[in-house]
């Protein structure tokens, strides 16, 4: 993923990529091994199916202050998602033009966790008493940059991120890593014969050594059969907490994505297909297990 223009939202997917790259392995592990095989001849042959962003829902934060970023720079706020298990609401945002990336970007429910897991999430943000968002030059690309590099509140201490992992494994994330992009998606269908369905692009990622995430199978299937994803488990890596501590916490991780032609689309030719003839948009129960990229559970599987 990489833009040659210096509009302002072209500087700040520029930005969240070089830094998300240099963080999870597994990006350069992938494109080297999709260099070397000839499928691809550069990283900007890569189509960006969607980037996420993972959010807290609190006076200030959450979707309705991060969204304001984006739709300034022309994205349209479309479906809206509800994660019941894990306290989560979501939308999807369509970009300005198809040579952009789709954003998901998705909310933590605070009220419905208990007492001492709000307690210690009103202890980091409470001292927001503004939407920082509200401060920023949308117009300045490199403000916007930095600002979703820059943290917002104070380093929790390894006990509270401990005590938030246990109820919300998703609100430990958070509350650790913040704006940070929480993944990137490759598009499969749209590489070459041999690496354009999951199941063959799974089986070469296997096949270098990436682990794939298997809450609800390797393959989530949306239920009109048309969207299909897959995904990597996140890395550890040590993070110092604000008592000094060092723990062992969850990263970010690559998604791929597989987009069927819509029904009244599907006899056109492969070559003459275009991004409006494909399924669009997400699907809840995809979405849900994806989101156990970065749990434990994933994580600690034998390898």
């Amino acid at each position: 993923m990489h833009f040659n223009e210096q509009k302002p939202l072209d500087i700040v997917l520029n930005d969240l990529f070089e830094h998300y790259r240099s963080h999870v392995a597994d990006v350069s592990t992938i494109t080297e091994a999709l260099l070397r095989k000839g499928v691809i001849q550069s990283q900007a042959d890569i189509v960006n199916d969607h980037i996420a962003f993972r959010t807290l829902g609190v006076p200030h934060l959450g979707i309705s202050s991060f969204e304001k970023i984006f739709r300034a720079f022309g994205y349209t706020k479309r479906d809206y998602y509800y994660f019941e298990g894990k306290k989560l609401n979501a939308y999807w945002y369509a970009p300005p033009s198809s040579v952009y990336p789709r954003i998901f970007v998705s909310e933590l429910i605070v009220p419905a966790l208990g007492e001492e897991s709000q307690r210690i999430i009103k202890k980091y943000t409470e001292k927001i008493v503004t939407d920082p968002v509200e401060q920023l030059d949308l117009t300045n690309g490199q403000e916007v940059a930095e600002f979703l590099q820059k943290p917002l509140w104070d380093l929790p201490t390894s006990l509270e991120y401990k005590t938030l992992l246990q109820e919300s494994e998703y609100a430990a994330w958070v509350i650790y890593n913040r704006y940070y992009l929480n993944h990137y998606t490759i598009s499969i269908h749209e590489l070459p014969d041999g690496y354009n369905t999951l199941e063959e692009f799974n089986a070469f990622l296997e096949g270098i050594g990436i682990q794939l995430n298997t809450a609800g199978g390797k393959i989530k299937t949306s239920d009109d059969g048309l969207l299909r994803q897959s995904s990597t488990v996140s890395a550890l890596y040590d993070a110092l907490f604000a008592d000094g501590q060092l723990l062992p916490i969850a990263g970010s991780y690559v998604e791929f994505a597989e987009r069927s032609p819509l029904p009244a689309f599907r006899n056109i030719p492969r070559n003459l297909l275009k991004p409006e003839h494909r399924r669009d948009g997400f699907e809840t129960n995809n979405a849900d297990k994806i989101f156990e990229s970065t749990y434990t559970t994933q994580i600690k599987k034998e390898r």
